[in-house]
């Protein structure tokens, strides 16, 4: 059994985020646990979609995102979140929202060389020719997190051994010191 908190993956595109996050969302629901994956391209398209890419518009999109995870929480299912984040600030927004205890941050690191190199999308091509404005390590940064966090790094381990690692830290029990 998993712990009733939300996990949460940041990153840049094409880092991996939401392939973990399925991966995880699977693994979660194998053992009978009720899981909702929460990816930021999807809710961009419905909930979110009157929203852009300006700095406020960023906030607001994981402040959605975030009240949606503590309804599923009330609701006793693990929400899993695939959202960019780009911004501490922000992140640290969703850790009040949601409450420190309540939260399992992994940051899906890879260096933006690689990501362009997947580019599933075509996105870093339309942003190095200027059509996408705001495009995180591109034309808009990546805040390196400093707080706590778990972080896994898909450029050098495997989708599997990734997922490895988060579901053993996510089922370790954490300690308040």
């Amino acid at each position: 059994m998993y712990p009733l908190k939300v996990i949460w993956f940041f990153g840049l595109s094409g880092a991996g985020k939401s392939t973990l996050a399925e991966q995880v969302r699977l693994q979660i629901s194998i053992d009978d646990q009720k899981v909702c994956l929460l990816d930021g391209d999807i809710i961009r398209k419905g909930i979110n979609n009157n929203l852009g890419f300006s700095r406020d518009d960023r906030k607001e999109n994981v402040r959605r995102i975030s009240e949606i995870c503590k309804i599923l929480l009330q609701v006793d299912a693990i929400p899993i979140v695939a959202a960019i984040t780009p911004y501490e600030s922000h992140r640290l927004m969703v850790q009040n929202i949601l409450g420190k205890d309540n939260i399992t941050f992994v940051h899906v690191s890879c260096p933006i060389e690689e990501c362009e190199k997947r580019d599933p999308k075509g996105l870093y091509k339309k942003a190095r020719k200027g059509e996408i404005p705001n495009f995180t390590g591109i034309t808009d940064v990546f805040e390196t997190p400093n707080f706590d966090h778990f972080s896994v790094k898909t450029e050098r381990d495997s989708i599997e051994s990734c997922l490895d690692k988060i579901l053993e830290y996510q089922r370790k029990p954490k300690v308040n010191i």
